[in-house]
């Protein structure tokens, strides 16, 4: 009987120490997540809204759904575009992408 009281007493500080390896080994998977995941979405964000706030005639942009045109009037809200054979659009500014092939041209 002592000797089983004696195992049950050395078990109990293992599984605290446990405990707190699972408690660490769970705060380094948010973190991982958050700087893998979380951050660079919202740095993506952030520039999307910045490219958006600074659209001005005569800009390409591509909407999101795939219509590509040339910015021709900008509301707070909207933005009016030109198609090809000067057809206008009116599309809400979270729709606006900027045109793949201008992000190519600005790195240069």
């Amino acid at each position: 009987m002592r000797t089983l009281e004696m195992v049950l007493l050395n078990a109990a500080p293992a599984q605290q120490q446990n405990q707190w390896s699972s408690i660490i080994m769970l705060l380094m998977i948010v973190v991982v997540f958050y700087f893998f995941m979380i951050r660079p979405q919202q740095k993506k964000q952030k520039e999307q809204k910045l490219f958006r706030d600074s659209l001005k005639k005569g800009d390409k942009i591509i909407t999101a759904g795939g219509i590509y045109g040339k910015v021709a009037e900008v509301g707070n809200y909207y933005v009016v575009i030109e198609t090809e054979g000067n057809v206008r659009l009116k599309v809400d500014k979270s729709a606006i992408h900027k045109d793949p092939s201008e992000i190519s041209t600005d790195n240069k």
